[in-house]
């Protein structure tokens, strides 16, 4: 393995479980910033400390920003896709379109963006 291989180090943060599903749900809906409970409300069965982690890695790469609104109480956290997330959306559709190929037919799936899809 050559560690300095670009598919290498992306596959290292991106490849751990809940990452592209956080990368999804971040760029689902109309708001642009998604809150942490709504983020874990949407994920069933992940636990706030890996999802706390991953948040923390993806803003580390820069995949997402998060702004804090310490003057409500709780303190309001709110997180977002960057540009760099935006865009890595893309490769989350040809994802999708390669399962839908290969893994089989899902209609729902298959008529829905992922922008607006519930699933």
């Amino acid at each position: 393995m050559n560690k300095d291989c670009a598919v290498y180090k992306t596959v290292d943060f991106i490849g751990k479980r809940w990452t592209l599903l956080i990368l999804l749900e971040l760029y689902k809906g109309d708001n642009k910033w998604k809150r942490y409970s709504e983020i874990k409300n949407r994920l069933d069965g992940i636990t706030p400390k890996i999802l706390s982690m991953r948040l923390k890695e993806l803003k580390k790469n820069r995949l997402i920003e998060n702004r804090i609104d310490v003057k409500q109480f709780p303190i309001k956290s709110e997180y977002s896709l960057t540009m760099s997330g935006e865009d890595f959306i893309s490769i989350i559709k040809d994802i999708k379109k390669w399962s839908l190929k290969w893994k089989g037919n899902n209609r729902l799936c298959e008529e829905k963006d992922c922008k607006i899809c519930s699933l």
